[in-house]
């Protein structure tokens, strides 16, 4: 099974922006699509937003439409997650998946195959 790694998490401050990276650890695959969760202590893991990998049709949770965007490298299997103007409720370990369920319509749920081991970001106030 294949690891993914995730990249680009840290401290920012309340209105900036930041860019989270992921990609297959040792090797590249082919999964159908890619997506970001987000989960803060103590609550449920969040859909932030997937891509199909070759088509790349894009799909957004409600809490960053508008101020994410997520892009991908079909060739390298690699996925970057642009969010602007963030705020301290986005405090979370944010989490790349890939294997997605068979239904596009799933794709908001946490039933994804392969899972990285997580990022935090943190945003002060």
């Amino acid at each position: 099974q294949v690891s993914l790694v995730e990249s680009g998490g840290g401290l920012v401050r309340a209105g900036d922006s930041l860019t989270l990276s992921c990609k297959p650890w040792g090797r590249t695959y082919e999964t159908r699509a890619m997506a970001w969760f987000r989960q803060a202590p103590g609550k449920r893991r969040e859909f932030v937003a997937a891509i199909a990998m070759k088509a790349g049709q894009e799909y957004y949770g409600e809490s960053v439409k508008g101020r994410g965007t997520i892009s991908r490298d079909y060739a390298t299997t690699t996925i970057s997650l642009l969010i602007n103007d963030l705020k301290p409720e986005e405090t979370a370990t944010y989490f790349c998946a890939a294997d997605p369920p068979f239904h596009e319509r799933d794709w908001s749920s946490t039933f994804w195959g392969t899972w990285g081991q997580g990022i935090q970001v943190t945003v002060s106030p």
